[in-house]
């Protein structure tokens, strides 16, 4: 199947990372957030072209795309691409 085939879906986790990075850097700067979100949404939708080219996760069957400080922890399928968790890179992962 031709990687532009490939689907990104959000998971759970993944969106209530977002959302606790964007309510922490907001109290601060509100515009610094809004870039945040923007970059990681650039980066994951330029996914589906080339989902392999990011390293191999630390987690057995993911992969992980640095996007400033941040990892996009994700899992290519024959259909989609499931963004799994979206982390600052000081955080223990896994």
């Amino acid at each position: 199947m031709p990687s532009n085939a490939l689907t990104v879906e959000w998971g759970e986790d993944a969106l209530n990372d977002i959302n606790k990075m964007v309510d922490f850097i907001s109290e601060s700067n509100p515009q610094a957030a809004r870039r945040l979100v923007d970059q990681i949404e650039q980066h994951v939708e330029r996914l589906p072209a080339f989902p392999l080219s990011y390293r191999t996760g630390r987690v057995a069957g993911t992969r992980e795309m640095t996007v400033g400080k941040h990892i996009v922890v994700y899992t290519v399928g024959e259909t989609e691409i499931l963004i799994f968790r979206v982390l600052h890179s000081a955080q223990q992962w896994p």
